[in-house]
């Protein structure tokens, strides 16, 4: 069937994990999808196929045990009757703990489930501005085609559309050694009108560091934004992470001498001054950090009264300071050498990383800005996005983003109220994820810190009890939802 000549409840553009998933739900729902997909007339730089819902980068879906939040989100969509859980599950081969899938042969099912669907009509061309037709669901991934891109960035403001992606490390805070870090922003909280305030005598760079010379120093954070922050979020807003002049040195020379994740090549590198990586940062010369994230100035540790060499700041991922972002330590260095090397700062020996950091080319939006409670955006009714493009990051979280939006849409289009999945499930996580305010907002992979925190009469638990605990919780509290829709 043509998909341009059938008639249409809700268009669907991309024919990726999202959106393959979005069209599926729909379509199970009784609406009529027509779903647009570029290939095989274009391609992304990144794809080698015509099929849908290729995997262009891993045949890993990642960890399956519950104790993993993203494993419990891959229980969850096999519960609520996932497309895209169906077709890994059918397609998978062994992989140890982890789901892991023969690609072509998921990527054929994926396809061949869409195509043979009576309510899906695939219109294969490529999308070059935002539909007029409504309701429509973008899908359209992280390389979203230039013309789309600038056709949204026209729709909610350039400064809301990001089109590289710089991720910072996050830790579980009872990893944390807190008898080597303390809490406080620099500055502390006196003196703030608005949040503005005047730079102490202390904002000097120490003697050994004003030697830098401009060309290696660090690009400055947005120094009066940062300041901002911290006078809203309180004079405890940051853990601080302390070192000594050998340890910082030593610290500096690992993150050089490190091994890092080349860049593919659809990659342009263009990395922006202001969110470098830190292994570039550090390569720029031995104090370039000190002059940058790491400076040290406005801090006293309250153990020794004096300013740190350096200092490694985390900031609470999630308002129940379950997790911390490291922050300005964006970086493109290999897992096992994020674990060796981060692992050096004090504080850290013992850390539980909950997402590695990460640098690369992806298209998406400022969703806590731009989406509101039905994944649409605020600007344009009747426009969802799902998927990478809205703000998650990875294949299970982009099928799930594409699952939870048309879940959404169809309660819309039935008229009625909408109902989101708990935010003590991981399908929560994703809404709470795209919801929470950050001072930039990041995409993430689904963690813990996304899923609301055991009630307090649960006592503290260790991690794997604790995560376990969750999980049971998670799914109770889905299937409760999913039998009352």
């Amino acid at each position: 069937m043509n998909g341009a000549e059938s008639p249409c409840d809700v268009v669907v553009v991309g024919g990726g994990l999202a959106g393959c998933e979005a069209a599926y739900q729909l379509a199970q729902r009784g609406l009529r999808v027509r779903l647009v997909e570029m290939k095989p007339h274009k391609r992304t730089p990144a794809q080698t196929s015509d099929r849908m819902a290729e995997l262009v980068c891993s045949n890993s879906l990642r960890g399956a045990a519950l104790s993993n939040a993203v494993g419990l989100l891959k229980e969850e969509l096999r519960r609520v009757g996932s497309l895209a859980l169906r077709c890994a599950d059918e397609t998978s081969v062994p992989a140890g703990g982890a789901l892991a899938v023969d690609r072509e042969r998921f990527a054929e099912a994926m396809t061949r489930a869409i195509e043979a669907h009576p309510r899906i009509a695939v219109e294969r061309r490529e999308v070059t501005e935002i539909p007029a037709e409504r309701p429509v669901i973008l899908a359209t991934g992280p390389l979203t085609s230039d013309a789309l891109a600038a056709s949204l960035a026209a729709a909610v403001g350039a400064e809301h559309l990001a089109y590289y992606d710089a991720i910072a490390p996050i830790v579980s805070a009872d990893s944390i050694d807190w008898s080597r870090v303390w809490k406080q922003s620099r500055y502390g909280k006196g003196g703030a009108i608005r949040g503005e305030r005047a730079a102490p005598p202390e904002r000097s760079a120490p003697p050994e560091q004003r030697a830098v010379p401009p060309e290696q120093r660090a690009a400055p954070p947005e120094d009066a934004a940062e300041r901002r922050d911290d006078a809203e979020v309180g004079d405890e807003a940051y853990v601080n992470c302390p070192f000594d002049e050998a340890q910082y040195k030593a610290f500096v020379r690992a993150l050089v001498e490190s091994e890092k994740v080349e860049a593919r090549d659809f990659e342009e590198v263009r990395y922006f001054e202001g969110c470098l990586p830190c292994e570039v940062m550090a390569a720029r010369g031995e104090q370039t950090l000190a002059f940058g994230p790491m400076k040290p100035v406005g801090l006293t540790d309250p153990r020794t009264g004096r300013r740190p060499y350096a200092v490694l700041q985390l900031r609470p991922e999630d308002e129940a300071a379950t997790a911390y972002n490291l922050v300005g330590f964006q970086t493109r260095m290999k897992y096992a050498e994020q674990l060796r090397v981060f692992r050096m700062v004090p504080g850290l020996e013992e850390a539980d990383f909950l997402r590695m950091g990460s640098v690369h080319r992806n298209t998406f939006v400022d969703a806590p800005a731009l989406l509101g409670p039905a994944m649409e955006l605020r600007a344009l009714p009747g426009v969802h996005l799902a998927g990478q493009i809205a703000g998650v990051e990875g294949y299970v979280e982009s099928a799930a983003a594409g699952f939870v939006c048309a879940i959404l849409l169809a309660q819309q289009l039935r008229n009625e109220p909408l109902r989101p999945p708990p935010p003590t499930t991981a399908l929560g996580g994703i809404l709470t994820h795209l919801g929470r305010k950050q001072p930039k907002y990041q995409p993430s992979n689904i963690t813990w810190a996304h899923i609301a925190p055991l009630d307090p009469a649960h006592g503290k638990l260790r991690k794997r009890a604790r995560y376990e605990a969750m999980a049971e919780r998670a799914l109770r509290d889905l299937d409760a939802w999913w039998a009352a829709g």
